[in-house]
């Protein structure tokens, strides 16, 4: 694992985003950094992606910004250009995670099978996005599929239908590093601004995670 990544999972929950507009980036950061949550992945779902971690990375550097849903060379470019520490991406495409390498970025891809897990380890990779979590089978499934690495030393980050509510039933897993937090600040909480929200559900996320961590 690498040190931005060990940095962004240390809290046990990665905040997963989308946001419309960057004039509410320093917004979004302050109110994640308030409930004590500095770090986010920030998601090629929307057109503003890499001007919001551009001006994270201007205007807010002890914030640590990574990139998600990086698909193509296009996305996995704008991350290193706007300043983007690590990236992740739901799937599994080689030619892009052999690009992340060459390109020196920190990058987990998204695994669901033996196969994707076997053809990362291949690779050198041992932090994996585990999507969509939920829909798999939730944490029995991880536990299952992964059985046969346990030697490895995998870790993953299980993103999609993870919530606060169950957060700590993925937690209990010794592979899992942290959870992708959608919930904890949704685009139309972004839009309208509800910073003190997005605050508290930070805090409670945080606070949950330590409570199963111990």
């Amino acid at each position: 694992m690498t040190d931005y990544f060990a940095q962004a999972t240390a809290y046990g929950v990665l905040p997963v985003i989308a946001i419309e507009d960057a004039g509410k980036a320093i917004a979004l950061a302050d109110a994640l950094s308030d409930g004590g949550l500095p770090v986010a992945e920030i998601t090629f779902r929307t057109a503003a992606a890499a001007e919001v971690m551009a001006v994270l990375h201007k205007e807010r550097p002890d914030f640590l910004v990574g990139a998600g849903t990086v698909l193509d060379r296009a996305a996995l470019e704008a991350c290193l250009a706007s300043g983007a520490k690590f990236g992740l991406a739901p799937g599994f495409d080689p030619e892009i995670v052999d690009a992340a390498q060459t390109l020196g970025l920190p990058f987990a891809p998204g695994v669901m099978t033996p196969s994707e897990f076997g053809a990362a380890v291949k690779r050198g990779i041992r932090l994996m996005k585990f999507f969509p979590a939920g829909t798999i089978g939730g944490p029995p499934a991880l536990d299952g599929i992964a059985a046969p690495f346990a030697h490895l030393g995998l870790r993953f980050i299980p993103t999609g239908g993870v919530s606060e509510a169950n957060m700590g039933d993925w937690l209990k897993l010794k592979s899992v590093a942290a959870v992708g937090g959608t919930w904890i600040a949704r685009p139309d909480d972004i839009a309208a601004g509800k910073w003190a929200e997005i605050t508290a559900k930070a805090r409670a996320a945080v606070e949950a995670a330590k409570r199963v961590r111990g």
